[in-house]
């Protein structure tokens, strides 16, 4: 088990734009990870398992709900607090991330935005502290980027709602409690209901073979007849929209989130660069290592500026959809390109379990395509720009 020795780059003193709470946040986040994240990971992910044993550590750094209202068992934090958190967590693993991620972004979120004061007091407390883990399903066997297309549906039957459908690619699934489920009605229209673990008919079936997000937990929600309570309708807000909005939320800590993976990738291969000696003298002395090592910090910088203004306008209430899928496509991009640059810094070494490198390249791989696609975002964008819809 090799030390955790990651020393963050901030080439541009952004560490300058931060409060002392950011710092502090950040921090804890970091040593937590180094302690508990960094030791056990690479076995974990090995073993495609995902720790249950740091969810209470995730619960204990604010990493559930940091944005949350003290009042329902959040940290009260902003939305910078918030990416740095998913900053360091990624740093450790994406897959831990994910759950992370999952649990603020998609099912406390909807719950505190969407949902009634019964439904926020029930299930946020809970949430927060790790005592229930949630997931969101949105995505389809046959409708990913086109979510408005779902088949979930779910009738009014009187004194409850019947549900019928699937779900897949769900993070958390197999050890979820509870479950924020997009459906249609009979109307056509798209709702969230509040699926708990152990309502007849409900079953999450766990999905094996993953060579991506291999320490990170993945299911199916199936829904065959399942009564689902009345009172378990988010009754704030309906359409396509609100599980968009969600979204946002989610892709804003993504963009925050690939950093940390870039980040763990660069100090990996600068350390290897300076003790690893080839025809006489570290490799890093040679010019085209110094090239991909240039290059990595100047992305990693360009993508922290990126995530800092966006943190900025979130505070304000001002960042767009369309601004959100900007940086969460560069930044998951320029983290990609950097493992496998960094990977062939290490050579051989770079495809073992003895470091991070490997494994962050194929969990981003996962990352690149989840919260909308490489592509889509790119289309998003496209339409953002021209006012033309591409989707169409």
């Amino acid at each position: 088990m090799k030390p955790d020795n990651f020393q963050a780059p901030d080439y541009y003193n952004i560490d300058d734009l931060l409060t002392d709470e950011h710092k502090l946040v950040r921090e804890a986040a970091r040593d937590w990870v180094k302690r508990d994240v960094s030791p056990i990971i690479e076995d974990y992910a090995q073993r495609a398992e995902f720790p249950t044993q740091i969810i209470q550590g995730l619960a204990d750094i604010g990493a559930f709900g940091p944005y949350i209202p003290e009042e329902y068992g959040g940290a009260g934090l902003d939305q910078i607090a918030y990416g740095l958190i998913m900053q360091e967590i990624e740093r450790g693993d994406s897959g831990v991330r994910s759950t992370a991620s999952v649990q603020s972004s998609l099912v406390m979120y909807p719950i505190y935005k969407f949902g009634n004061e019964a439904q926020r007091k029930k299930y946020l407390p809970k949430l927060a502290s790790g005592e229930w883990m949630g997931c969101f399903g949105l995505t389809e066997p046959n409708h990913g980027s086109n979510p408005a297309g779902m088949e979930t549906k779910f009738k009014d039957m009187g004194d409850h709602y019947l549900l019928n459908g699937a779900k897949m690619w769900i993070s958390n699934a197999p050890f979820a409690q509870v479950a924020v489920v997009w459906a249609k009605s009979e109307e056509g229209r798209i709702h969230g209901l509040i699926v708990e673990r152990g309502m007849e008919g409900f079953s999450t079936p766990e999905t094996h073979n993953k060579w991506s997000l291999r320490a990170s937990a993945t299911g199916e929600l199936i829904f065959n007849n399942v009564k689902v309570p009345k009172e378990n309708l988010l009754p704030n807000k309906s359409g396509l929209g609100a599980p968009l909005q969600c979204l946002d939320s989610a892709r804003f800590g993504i963009a925050w989130g690939a950093i940390g993976a870039a980040m763990d990738c660069y100090d990996t291969a600068l350390r290897y660069c300076k003790e690893r000696e080839q025809f006489g003298k570290p490799i890093g002395q040679f010019q085209l290592q110094q090239k991909k090592l240039a290059e990595m910090i100047t992305e990693i910088t360009k993508a922290q500026l990126l995530a800092w203004r966006l943190g900025v306008l979130r505070n304000e209430g001002k960042a767009t959809s369309a601004q959100i899928s900007m940086a969460k496509r560069n930044n998951v991009a320029m983290a990609i390109h950097i493992a496998r640059e960094a990977r062939q810094i290490l050579g051989g070494m770079g495809i073992t379990g003895e470091y991070s490198i490997m494994r962050h390249s194929m969990n981003l791989e996962s990352v690149i395509t989840y919260e909308g696609t490489h592509d889509i975002h790119l289309l998003i964008t496209g339409l953002d720009i021209t006012g033309l819809n591409a989707f169409k």
